[in-house]
């Protein structure tokens, strides 16, 4: 597929560059900076290459706030394998180096990113539609007229054992809703377990300020792999309205973020499936508040999919030296 190169060439003294998988220490690398919501990522344009050009280990550096770059995660837009229509593929590795299926803020920097860059794709001045080839499987982002990004997140996974949970299931499809476990530190939740490519712990509380301490909620429950075989995203959640959800989340691989895009979409749902909100009308959204702004997320009835509305800006780019 053909595409442009918004991103000219850096004037460097350095003869060797980070061309070939995998950079070495001492390469520069060229790179953008794009935040959705606070949730930030450093994005690297490996349209070129079918794997990432960085390593895990280059890429946790990159995010160090004080030694690298800063972010929540490195994003590279690759190839679109060979089988199926996609445009490209995405993959991402969290400020620790892991490697999580998808990630809903990312998705949209990532469209933001190559929208800008001029990618190719069904794409005019107003409107651009792509599909995505990720760990989760095919996702589809549409840029709107506002700016915002809408993205078809796919159906939520109910079934306890896919999220994957260790959790017994008390619910239809094999589910799990607001299932009563005790952490490490002897705390008692109330958890609902939902997948939406990966895993997502979702509680609700009466008050987030006062029920939780979050610093120490947070990474109890993410580790906790008694619970949650391949650690988890948990999502501390505050029901406002029949249509408006606070929510603080602590990201698996990265810590309390200031948005999670998948998390927002598991906790609507996992609020409908508990009857804590009303399934709203057709059309009708969800706000979910969170520490950087807000998204608003829709699951259809008709089709069983989550869409996920929000915005993604970039923040700057330029050369970084790999260390």
């Amino acid at each position: 597929m053909a595409y442009t190169d918004a991103f000219s060439p850096s004037r460097t003294t350095k003869e060797h560059r980070a061309t070939a998988l995998a950079a070495q220490t001492g390469d520069f690398i060229e790179f953008a900076k794009y935040e959705g919501l606070g949730n930030d990522f450093i994005l690297i344009d490996d349209r070129d290459k079918d794997a990432p050009s960085l390593t895990p280990e280059q890429s946790e550096r990159l995010c160090h706030r004080n030694f690298g770059i800063g972010g929540d995660g490195v994003i590279f837009a690759l190839k679109a394998p060979e089988d199926g229509d996609y445009d490209f593929s995405m993959r991402i590795y969290n400020s620790d180096g892991s490697e999580p299926e998808m990630c809903g803020n990312g998705i949209r920097c990532f469209a933001q990113f190559l929208k800008d860059l001029g990618a190719d794709g069904t794409f005019d001045t107003y409107y651009c539609r792509l599909l995505v080839n990720t760990l989760a499987g095919p996702i589809t982002p549409v840029m709107n007229p506002d700016s915002t990004i809408t993205v078809d997140m796919g159906e939520p996974i109910l079934d306890g054992s896919s999220v994957p949970t260790t959790l017994e299931p008390n619910s239809e499809f094999n589910s799990v809703v607001e299932q009563t476990y005790v952490d490490i530190n002897g705390k008692e939740w109330k958890i609902s377990a939902v997948s939406m490519g990966n895993p997502h712990a979702i509680i609700y509380v009466d008050d987030l300020e006062k029920d939780v301490n979050f610093a120490v909620d947070g990474p109890a429950l993410e580790g906790d792999t008694r619970a949650f075989p391949a650690k988890t995203n948990v999502e501390f959640c505050q029901v406002m309205s029949p249509t408006h959800i606070k929510m603080k989340v602590w990201e698996r691989g990265a810590g309390p973020t200031l948005a999670c895009g998948t998390g927002t979409c598991a906790l609507v749902v996992a609020a409908i499936r508990a009857n804590k909100i009303p399934q709203p009308a057709k059309g009708e959204r969800v706000c979910v508040t969170l520490p950087g702004g807000d998204l608003f997320i829709e699951w259809r009835e008709e089709n069983n999919r989550v869409y996920m509305s929000g915005p993604a800006k970039l923040s700057f780019k330029g050369t970084a030296l790999l260390k």
